[in-house]
């Protein structure tokens, strides 16, 4: 550790490239020292020779924390500051250069900067993902109750018929029916499931060294976020089966149908179903997110697409959010409708078997084949897509409204690349 006056025994100053300071080991002019208070009277030293100085004003401008290294062993500092002014963060020296040419100089504050912002930007990516599931969920509640009625309970009636006796028999609320706990599902789901598969795909990139991901890796990023949130998220979505299913309202509600599981079947009774849970969300998420990711890509580089994005350049901050959207609302709408009717067509009867396991009890339970099979003699093959109309009829709105307040979202909070 050095006192502040032997931190700036220097006496000549040259400007580096990118406007860091060359400061050499002797004496420093008595103009530059008396322009220069330091708020510490101490500086830092590591064992490498880095030096940092905690805070000092230059001018009346303050210099953030900087720090520096020794510049290739030939007696001089290499210092990297940070200017702000009373009302705030003015900017920073960005890379620093030594008399190697080493760009290995990097401020204190940016790296809390980075670091900070990081986690902010991760915050408010998964919020973008939670507002867009909540909102699709509930504005396709009806649709989803519709769709366990076929699953669930088996129901032989028309699709007409149902409505009109869920309405009779519970009023219009019923058609809401456990959207509460589905939103509590759903919405840490999507969450996960859009900020993973941009971090996947970024990844992905930057193995590759692409400046674009191809369609494999939009694939590939794809099922491993749909595999990430079915991990995170599965013991919620068993139990909202088990609720909506015959003999569910007795349980007591969420606590109660949580607790009954445990005392009755053991903890891993949450994640029934897991395997084909997996097998059927890896592909779901591989062409949900890949076709939108393909068609998007496709109209970005069409010349409609082109001048569209020159358009939202050329206005900036003038335009409101859903201007914003590179795509625009319509087509946004459009493309997200496409890539769920996809994955939802792809990966129904996965989903068929999945509900059945979680159903089962410890007694009579069957693996996920037999399951499958049991399901196909009962009922035929027709049996594993029952309920995929009124399921179609919930995912083109659901992915759709999805999409569209994910993109918005992102926007409205500033959500940064992954």
């Amino acid at each position: 550790m050095y006192s502040a006056d032997r931190c700036l025994f220097v006496d000549s100053i040259r400007v580096s490239r990118q406007d860091g300071l060359f400061l050499s080991d002797k004496t420093v002019p008595s103009s530059f020292v008396s322009s220069i208070s330091l708020k510490t009277q101490k500086c830092f030293v590591d064992k490498n020779e880095n030096v940092c100085l905690v805070s000092c004003s230059w001018g009346g401008q303050t210099l953030g924390p900087v720090k520096s290294r020794r510049s290739g062993g030939k007696g001089g500092w290499v210092l990297s500051v940070s200017l702000s002014r009373e009302e705030g963060y003015v900017g920073d020296s960005g890379e620093d250069w030594g008399q190697n040419g080493d760009n290995n100089l990097e401020t204190v504050e940016e790296v809390k900067e980075k670091k900070g912002s990081g986690a902010l930007n991760t915050t408010k990516h998964l919020w973008a993902g939670a507002v867009a599931a909540m909102v699709s969920r509930t504005f396709i509640a009806p649709l989803e109750r519709l769709k366990l009625e076929y699953i669930v309970r088996g129901e032989k009636r028309s699709l007409i018929e149902l409505i009109k006796w869920i309405a009779a028999s519970e009023g219009l609320k019923g058609f809401w029916k456990g959207n509460f706990l589905n939103i509590l599902r759903t919405a840490p789901f999507k969450a996960i499931n859009f900020y993973a598969y941009d971090i996947y795909r970024s990844q992905l990139l930057k193995l590759s060294g692409n400046e674009e991901a191809t369609n494999s890796e939009r694939f590939l990023a794809g099922a491993a976020a749909g595999i990430t949130a079915t991990l995170l998220c599965l013991p919620m979505d068993t139990i909202r089966t088990v609720m909506v299913a015959p003999g569910g309202e007795a349980l007591g509600g969420l606590i109660g149908a949580f607790c009954h599981m445990i005392q009755t079947e053991g903890f891993f009774s949450l994640y029934k179903g897991l395997v084909p849970s997996i097998i059927s969300m890896a592909p779901s998420g591989a062409v949900f997110y890949g076709v939108y990711d393909i068609l998007k890509s496709a109209y970005l580089h069409s010349p409609e697409g082109r001048k569209r994005i020159q358009d939202l350049k050329q206005g900036g901050q003038e335009l409101n959010a859903f201007e914003q959207l590179e795509l625009g609302p319509v087509r946004t709408l459009l493309y997200g409708a496409i890539a769920g009717a996809c994955s939802e067509a792809a990966t129904y009867p996965f989903e068929v078997v999945r509900r059945h396991l979680q159903m089962q009890v410890r007694a009579t339970k069957l693996g996920a084949l037999a399951t499958c099979v049991k399901i196909v003699q009962q009922g035929g093959i027709s049996a594993l897509y029952a309920g995929l109309i009124p399921s179609l009829l919930q995912v083109l709105p659901s992915a759709a409204i999805s999409y569209l307040v994910y993109e918005f979202m992102k926007i409205v909070l500033k959500v940064e690349p992954a």
